[in-house]
């Protein structure tokens, strides 16, 4: 053998590793070509275009938390962490990276519009914020599941 073509044949080897993507459980990744998205890849072993194509986003399936901190009025500061997933990848995909600030956005939004909310409703206080924040995110396919309050 030569070395051109164990150079060759070392190089081809090395393009179909490079090919074999592996998805693990629990998670989809959202393939890229010439930074448009192509398709979505489920959990499993897939082949790609390995100079064309790219994982753009790895997103995880399960459940995420966010912690705040706000205040809803002059004396009040309020604690809180909101639990949120991914339930739609598709949609997702195009905001994923900005869902901690939609998210924190929100909160501060809804808690600022429920202002004069007391520390013995502050269940009701969570439910509303939860409702308020699906309301907006539904859209890009993400959903809270929970929202805790913990008064300062």
């Amino acid at each position: 053998m030569t070395v051109l073509t164990l150079t060759l044949i070392i190089a081809l080897l090395a393009l179909a590793a490079v090919a074999v993507k592996r998805v693990p459980a629990g998670q989809v990744h959202s393939l890229y070509r010439h930074g448009k998205p192509v398709r979505l890849l489920q959990p499993g072993t897939h082949v790609v275009l390995p100079l064309l194509d790219r994982v753009g986003h790895r997103i995880d399936l399960g459940g995420r938390t966010l912690r705040f901190d706000a205040s809803m009025a002059e004396t009040q500061a309020v604690h809180g962490t909101v639990y949120w997933q991914v339930l739609e990848p598709e949609r997702a995909d195009a905001v994923i990276e900005q869902a901690d600030q939609l998210i924190r956005s929100g909160v501060l939004d809804a808690l600022h519009a429920d202002t004069e909310a007391s520390q013995a409703e502050r269940r009701e206080v969570a439910a509303r914020l939860k409702c308020s924040l699906n309301q907006h995110l539904r859209e890009n396919g993400v959903m809270v599941t929970r929202v805790e309050l913990e008064a300062a």
